[in-house]
């Protein structure tokens, strides 16, 4: 349309230039922002196709892992048990269900070498059943992996005879000779001896009795208890007056060859001393007399549980019947196991390690007792015991452990705070104190926390605000 038409069409209806115009510019500028809201919805579009093909791709992995995460959990809840062990004989219905199992995990997207190992066997040991049974994997059902599967060939090998083998007839000869009447009574290792004093050999002492145990004739005779297997004591003192431990240790007198007898008790829990007595002889009645002291001396109390080892003091009729009156359960090391009192054994190297032991001997009975009576009182009130932290043993026995900890712990604190830099870990010392011991010492540490936080409740409670 040229000017002169657009004038004239103007003119026809009605229309100023100037309206025209405004109009044209209006139009314009709403295809531009349709033009740039079309842009923006475009990559919004494709931003949000990403973060969905993003998101498809998580959820299949986890879907994924979920997955394989439950095929383990079904393989480990049916798996026959750990079937490894360097030349173990697997029957064949072992071999068959742990090959279904793995067979069915891994279809599942379980990993073959995390299937095989919770299984117990290896990758190789794996693929040699499957591939012994001549079946693809790629191709088969688990089921069919599993019916191929063939039994161990060690089990029927027919094995050669070794060369120097004993014929039948020689094995009828030791069993003939061993239940002769002249030799019926002893054992192969009596009666090849004897033989041999006569000129004749027919086997080894070994073969003689891996002979009669094959022939199911080499059984046990005689009043001879069988060996029995002592199971390990497991008590733990969680408190004073619960497990109490008693020995009898040497001194020495003052001449060589002669030794006076220390009878010792001591609290497990608080390592306080709270019976003892020193004799010209060890017995059960004097042990007995010892026991009967501390318990009266711990205001008629007695313990739950005493330990000792198997010495025949501590055995004797006299300490068994107390020990039955008094409501007190006996236990016992096992033989030649001095760790099973471990604790009364620490307590006699401190004894005889001690500054003022006189080790050339005491001059008597009396000043054996002198000396050992100071020695109780030094431990019991003034020695620092570092298997209760630092506190002594009538400390820990009263109760009184607990408040002198929290103490220490403000004293830390306090130092903590006045210069941090000097604790590089950020931590002070563990002041806990100690909860409980066990009769068998082991590599752990009971205490109430590893941090200073349990023993700052402490101080708390009991309202130490400032030091003394």
């Amino acid at each position: 349309m040229t000017e002169l038409e657009l004038g004239t069409y103007l003119r026809e209806h009605g229309i100023l230039a100037e309206d025209l115009d405004s109009w044209k510019s209006a139009c314009q500028e709403a295809n531009d922002r349709s033009s740039i809201a079309a842009k923006e919805y475009r990559a919004n579009l494709a931003n949000e196709r990403a973060k969905v093909t993003l998101l498809e791709r998580e959820l299949a992995r986890k879907e994924k892992a979920l997955a394989e995460t439950a095929a383990l959990a079904v393989l480990l809840r049916k798996s026959p048990g750990v079937l490894g062990g360097q030349g173990r004989l697997i029957p064949l219905s072992e071999r068959q269900r742990a090959v279904t199992l793995i067979a069915e995990a891994n279809s599942a997207g379980v990993n073959l070498s995390c299937a095989v190992r919770e299984v117990g066997i290896c990758e190789s040991t794996y693929e040699r059943w499957r591939k012994a049974g001549g079946v693809d994997a790629t191709k088969a059902s688990p089921k069919e992996i599993s019916d191929a599967i063939l039994e161990d060939k060690r089990l029927t090998r027919v094995y050669p005879t070794p060369p120097n083998a004993l014929s039948d007839q020689e094995r009828a000869e030791i069993l003939k000779v061993c239940a002769s009447p002249e030799y019926r009574s002893l054992p192969p290792a009596q009666i090849v001896p004897a033989l041999a004093d006569q000129g004749v050999y027919l086997a080894s002492e070994s073969t003689f009795y891996r002979v009669l145990g094959d022939a199911g004739l080499n059984k046990r005779r005689g009043r001879v208890a069988l060996p029995r297997r002592r199971s390990k004591p497991n008590h733990v003192a969680k408190g004073p007056r619960e497990v109490w431990v008693t020995d009898i240790s040497y001194l020495p007198g003052p001449i060589k060859g002669l030794f006076y007898y220390l009878h010792f008790i001591m609290d497990l829990y608080s390592r306080k001393i709270v019976g003892y007595e020193i004799y010209e002889n060890e017995s059960s009645e004097n042990l007995a007399t010892v026991l009967k002291r501390a318990t009266l001396n711990e205001g008629s109390l007695a313990p739950s549980v005493l330990h000792s080892d198997n010495g025949s003091p501590m055995k004797g009729t006299t300490l068994v019947a107390l020990c039955y009156l008094l409501g007190i359960a006996a236990s016992y090391s096992r033989p030649r196991t001095s760790n099973d009192n471990a604790h009364m054994e620490s307590m006699f190297r401190t004894v005889k390690y001690c500054a003022s032991y006189p080790h050339d001997g005491f001059a008597s009975l009396m000043a054996a007792r002198v000396w050992i009576e100071g020695f109780v009182q030094f431990y019991n009130e003034e020695h620092h015991h570092s298997g209760l932290n630092f506190v002594t043993p009538n400390q820990k026995h009263n109760g009184e452990d607990v408040m002198i900890l929290a103490k220490r712990v403000k004293v830390y604190e306090e130092a903590k705070a006045k210069n941090p830099k000097r604790w590089i870990n950020a931590n002070t010392r563990n002041w806990q104190p100690v909860v409980s011991t066990s009769l068998v010492p082991t590599n752990q540490t009971t205490t109430a926390s590893k941090s200073t936080t349990a023993a700052s409740d402490a101080l708390s409670d009991l309202n130490l605000t400032s030091l003394p």
